[in-house]
């Protein structure tokens, strides 16, 4: 039998600051970078952003939920940052790993309230930064 050398898309974790997040759901946007390119040829890079789904969580002192009312608090003022590290796990093995460096958020948005449907809030929280290592452990 061979095994077959790939990701799962399910098996994840979310670090902020080298803690680890609870409640997510998904991570869109997962990218090294980007070239940007003009007349043709690469000038630069650009880095998209991620956006990080999760569940709506009420306890003020969880590290996403302190960064977010930072962000709120930083109204004309620079807006907090931090590191983002999303770590592709195999069976509890950390297999790789993408660290965002310098983040901050530009966007948070919520699933719709809704009496028809028995599904959990989701949070949706744009992540912008400036450039994101790849780890490969090992």
């Amino acid at each position: 039998i061979q095994a077959v050398d790939s990701l799962s898309s399910n098996e994840f974790v979310v670090e902020i600051s080298g803690q680890r997040v609870t409640g997510i759901f998904s991570v869109t946007g997962l990218s090294s970078y980007s070239l940007k390119i003009e007349d043709g040829k690469p000038v630069g890079m650009e880095y998209p952003p991620v956006v990080i789904t999760k569940m709506v969580q009420r306890d003020p002192n969880l590290v996403f939920n302190q960064w977010t009312r930072e962000t709120v608090a930083a109204r004309g003022t620079r807006l907090p940052t931090r590191d983002v590290a999303i770590v592709a796990m195999d069976e509890g093995v950390e297999t790789r790993r993408w660290v965002y460096r310098n983040c901050w958020i530009s966007d948070i948005s919520f699933s719709d309230f809704d009496t028809g449907l028995d599904f959990l809030i989701e949070e949706r929280i744009t992540v912008q930064h400036g450039g994101v290592e790849e780890v490969w452990p090992g």
